[in-house]
């Protein structure tokens, strides 16, 4: 669902005045998991994510839509435990294709060190893969998006694009080689890049994974709960081969605009997202792309920022300083 309809949706329902003393992260707080603690040290992440095929090949996509899925652990500052299969396919297919599918998932999991235990799967028109992912975390080292500060600094950990990429697919109109790169980052875990910042400890103040609402949806939603501002320069924001030309021939999925429609409208959380008019037409568009398997965004103590990229670099996790964290609301783009 777009993010409009979504929070119209959630407006309505009665589901937030469900609590739990144990109930760390929940829809009263609208992060990208929800967290429950077991005990003084030990607190369960769930989370459950799945979508349509954005790849032909079944088992890539069943790795994508399981990166994808475990992305939200990671965003919490966890380590993924198990995953059960959600599945939805059409009785008229090959009973072979989802068998790819799900091992795709499976090796994908593993991958991360979990196991999938399970699933369900339903009778639909259309092929839709995901996961429902348990995983732990310390309930005193839980990130969220609610925690960034003023002069804290901005980074990301995958580029932009996988939204254009996969609609310039669809429409015939992609680079072979632009096509290959782009899945190799969805399918790249944030494995490494969490277990990285979480080596910093009380440092890193606020995190969240872009995916459907792009970087600046998923920006303002960072900016509205912590109560700061972010500036980011939309020219120090990585981008995916071969994603700006895309976006200059218009080649651009529909969930972008409907992201940039509530981020900046009225009913956008907190004070919403403007961009500078100095900022090019098709780099603004990327910034709203929806991503999918897209990378971390995390806001870093000033004092220890240095320090962070020290390690991405030795760890050889790539990392992108793309703004800072100030006083105010709202969400700036700059040049």
């Amino acid at each position: 669902m777009g993010p409009g309809a979504l929070a119209q949706v959630l407006r309505s329902s009665t589901l937030a005045q469900y609590g739990h003393p144990d109930l760390l992260v929940g829809l009263q707080t609208s992060d990208d998991a929800a967290v429950f603690r077991l005990s003084a040290d030990r607190a369960i992440i769930q989370t459950l994510d799945f979508f349509p095929p954005v790849v032909d090949d079944p088992f890539t996509y069943g790795g994508i839509a399981a990166a994808n899925s475990m992305s939200d652990v990671y965003a919490m500052g966890g380590q993924v435990l198990l995953a059960l299969n959600v599945v939805a396919f059409p009785a008229d297919l090959p009973g072979e294709i989802l068998t790819r599918i799900l091992d795709g998932g499976a090796a994908k999991v593993a991958e991360a060190g979990g196991v999938v235990a399970g699933g369900h799967s339903v009778t639909d028109d259309e092929p839709k893969y995901g996961l429902s992912v348990t995983g732990t975390v310390h309930p005193d080292q839980v990130w969220t998006k609610a925690g960034a500060r003023a002069g804290d600094r901005l980074f990301l950990s995958k580029p932009l694009g996988t939204g254009a990429i996969t609609t310039a697919t669809k429409r015939g109109a992609a680079d072979a080689a632009d096509e290959r790169s782009a899945i190799a980052w969805m399918l790249t875990l944030n494995r490494a890049a969490s277990e990285t910042a979480r080596g910093f400890g009380d440092a890193v103040h606020a995190a969240t994974d872009i995916t459907g609402f792009g970087l600046l949806g998923h920006g303002a939603e960072m900016a509205a709960k912590s109560g700061v501002a972010l500036e980011i320069r939309a020219g120090s924001v990585p981008l995916m081969d071969g994603a700006l030309g895309y976006a200059e021939a218009g080649l651009l999925p529909g969930g972008l605009g409907r992201n940039r429609d509530h981020f900046t409208g009225s009913e956008a959380p907190g004070a919403g997202v403007t961009v500078d008019p100095a900022v090019a037409a098709a780099l603004g568009s990327l910034l709203w792309d929806p991503q999918t398997s897209g990378g971390l965004l995390l806001a870093v103590a000033a004092d220890a920022a240095d320090r962070l990229i020290a390690a991405f670099t030795a760890a050889e996790v790539p990392l992108w300083e793309i703004g800072v964290v100030s006083a105010g609301a709202g969400v700036r783009v700059l040049p």
